[in-house]
């Protein structure tokens, strides 16, 4: 495989509803698009997409509540598959008087989002573990875009500040609860066309 990125596609559960928001944040809208089906956006020499979320799920081959190949249907009436609190095993996803309540609980339920209740419809506080992000040229750069995604819909989960490792960053959620990371990173630069340039 070439190491390429050539398309980013994200599943949203209103493809015009998502379009616009993007819009809004200064995307521009290609004519291949298809009215309340896909939206495509250049974005330099990559292009994004936002198409239905069910409709992704099912071109992946994937079950659109589960997300992945192949998932067994619940067989006991939760949204998981696992029984409730009060008949599950401890250390099976229940909190037991012996484990400690928190995130950091391998014991601790789990938030998850399925494809038909994404995370910001309804799942907002589910982490995705992906994050797409867009490097500015300074500080006063990733505040000024934080502010017009803010205007135009967007969830921040990160005020702009400092970072651990000496830049400068924020996080926003569009409205489907997809992660942006803006960020201002002093030990990249840019080539002539505008993409991020790794150092030897």
């Amino acid at each position: 495989m070439v190491p390429r990125i050539h398309l980013i596609t994200l599943g949203v559960a209103d493809v015009e509803a998502s379009a616009a928001f993007y819009e809004r944040l200064g995307f521009v809208r290609s004519a291949q698009s298809v009215a309340g089906a896909v939206a495509f956006f250049q974005v330099g020499p990559l292009v994004l997409s936002v198409f239905g979320r069910a409709a992704l799920a099912e071109d992946a081959g994937l079950t659109a509540a589960a997300g992945r190949p192949d998932a067994p249907r619940p067989t006991d009436g939760s949204p998981d598959g696992t029984k409730p609190d009060g008949d599950r095993p401890a250390g099976q996803g229940a909190i037991s008087p012996e484990s400690p309540a928190g995130p950091e609980s391998p014991a601790s339920p789990v938030s998850t989002a399925s494809a038909e209740s994404p995370a910001g419809t309804g799942g907002q506080s589910a982490f995705s573990a992906v994050t797409i992000a867009c490097n500015v040229a300074s500080p006063a750069e990733v505040e000024a875009v934080m502010a017009r995604a803010a205007g135009a819909g967007a969830r921040v989960t990160r005020p702009p500040g400092k970072a651990f490792w000496g830049g400068y960053t924020a996080y926003f959620a569009d409205p489907d609860g997809h992660l942006w990371e803006v960020a201002h990173n002093p030990f990249w630069s840019f080539d002539e066309t505008g993409a991020v340039r790794l150092p030897d």
